[in-house]
Order: C-alpha cells, then sequence, then structure tokens
C-alpha cells in the first residue's frame, strides 16, 4: 500500500513539474510577445510622425492616430489570420 502512495506521489510531482514549466513557457511566450508588440507600437507611431504628420500639417492629431490605429488594426489582423492558419497546419 505505502509503495502505491510513494509511487502516486512521485507521478504527482511529475505532473506539477510539468505543468509549472507549461505555464512558465507561457509566460515567458507572452512577456517577449508583449515587449515586441511594444517594439512595433513605437515603431509606427515613429513612422506616422516622420511621414504623415508633415504631410497633413498643424491638424494631423486625429489624422495621424486614425493612421495609426488601421495600420495597427490591419497588422492585427494579418498576424492573427496567418497564426490561425499555421496552427491549424499543425
Amino acid at each position: 500500500m505505502t509503495r502505491k502512495i510513494k509511487t502516486a506521489t512521485k507521478a504527482n510531482k511529475v505532473r506539477v513539474h510539468k505543468e509549472v514549466m507549461s505555464e512558465i513557457l507561457k509566460l515567458s511566450t507572452s512577456s517577449f510577445g508583449l515587449v515586441a508588440a511594444l517594439s512595433w507600437n513605437e515603431l509606427i507611431k515613429e513612422v506616422v510622425n516622420m511621414y504623415i504628420k508633415p504631410l497633413v500639417g498643424g491638424a494631423s492629431g486625429i489624422i495621424s492616430l486614425s493612421i495609426y490605429a488601421i495600420v495597427v488594426t490591419t497588422l492585427a489582423v494579418t498576424i492573427t489570420i496567418s497564426l490561425s492558419k499555421l496552427a491549424n497546419k499543425n
């Protein structure tokens, strides 16, 4: 009987270890994804500031933000669709 308990306990430890490692991997991946998204955010802002604002002029606030929102939304949709197709292949 104690042998069964020891085996069950060892199996639980292995299962918990795998779950913890899986969660750490998910958290790390999410963290790097956030950093990448923030980097893209800064790049897009800079492109809008450098190329759109000079074209539009002084009242470029709403127009620049609209262009920025459209670019970010387009990127998000495109990447989501691409990742979904990739996930469905596997």
